[in-house]
């Protein structure tokens, strides 16, 4: 508040500034946003770039942000440092190559929060089309942050792609909590799409994905993950996949864990059948060494012997690819 007043030009100007301020009865944030958004609007063109900077994040690069504006090179840095002087945003490292941060995430809230809804869903779309096209490593390994703008442009289809990907990403890093916010925000997505077969498909592979995360997080018998399973069989029924439904280590872990042993055994049959008619080394290795688990449980010690021979086997002679997997 005392840097809106200062910089304020004139008697005249100072006695606005000083009257925008709210009385210190009033909550503090509000006194915060009126002093931050007459900061903003003193900036001029720099303004502009300050908004963008915003949608972007509270973080962003000289590159991208110099490919999203519609300004020169020139324009740019004078409003970059406009930005900088008037200490709302740091600078690190030397443009082209130079990133930049807003100084408090208020002040990005700020600027964020003075764009009419229109411009910025146009914006994030911007942003996420120069993400594409021009900045691809972020869509292998930032799949969240394309999927994060397109969310905000409305590209509905698009972010629940880059959702998934992000998903899919995570689980493979272990960060399963991390994965299981990517896969709630393309679940959310997907509810506001009419049924049809397509979008059954993208939530079969979403919910089989948060099974997983879920499994590693609250624990292989968790209610939560019950319910990704149960909605996983709704989706292969609309569909008629079962077989999408009994990846090893998967629906029968969760039945063997839960103490369902007789279910674990139909669910392991059916993937031994699978695994065999899909002619899959690696699929059959998995489903032999699962089967054979489950046999131990039910003290059928030759039948479990037998079916982790042959996963031993498969593993042993090179058929499949596939680890021990616990043969």
């Amino acid at each position: 508040m005392t840097k809106a007043v200062l910089e304020a030009q004139g008697e005249h100007a100072v006695e606005r500034a000083a009257a925008a301020v709210p009385l210190p009865a009033l909550a503090v944030p509000a006194s915060l946003h009126a002093s931050l958004m007459a900061r903003l609007d003193r900036l001029g063109a720099a303004k502009e770039v300050a908004q963008i900077g915003a949608v972007i994040g509270r973080e962003f690069s000289h590159a991208l942000l110099a490919a999203v504006v519609h300004q020169s090179e020139a324009q740019l840095a004078s409003a970059l440092n406009r930005l900088m002087a008037a200490g709302l945003l740091f600078q690190q490292g030397v443009p082209p190559h130079a990133s930049y941060l807003f100084k408090h995430a208020l002040v990005q809230d700020t600027a964020y929060g003075t764009l009419l809804r229109e411009r910025r869903r146009a914006l994030h779309a911007r942003i996420a089309d120069t993400l594409e096209s021009q900045f691809p490593e972020f869509a292998e390994h930032q799949p969240e942050l394309l999927a994060r703008h397109c969310t905000e442009a409305g590209l509905t289809a698009r972010a629940i792609v880059y959702w998934v990907r992000a998903g899919q990403r995570a689980v493979e890093r272990s960060a399963n909590a991390e994965a299981i916010r990517h896969l709630g925000h393309a679940l959310d997505l997907l509810s506001r799409h009419p049924e049809t077969p397509e979008r059954a498909r993208q939530e079969l592979a979403v919910q089989m994905l948060l099974a997983q995360a879920l499994m590693a997080t609250r624990g292989m018998a968790a209610p939560e993950v019950e319910r990704a399973y149960a909605r996983a069989r709704e989706m292969c029924e609309v569909l008629g996949h079962s077989d999408q439904l009994l990846a090893p280590g998967g629906l029968g872990t969760f039945y063997l864990v839960r103490g369902n042993i007789r279910a674990a055994l139909e669910t392991g049959e059916q993937c031994l059948d699978v695994a065999q008619r899909l002619g899959d080394a690696d699929l059959l290795l998995k489903a032999e060494a699962g089967h054979g688990t489950v046999l131990v449980f039910l003290g059928e010690i030759e039948s479990s012997r037998a079916h982790l021979t042959r996963g031993l086997r498969l593993a042993k002679d090179g058929t499949a690819s596939t680890d021990v997997y616990g043969c």
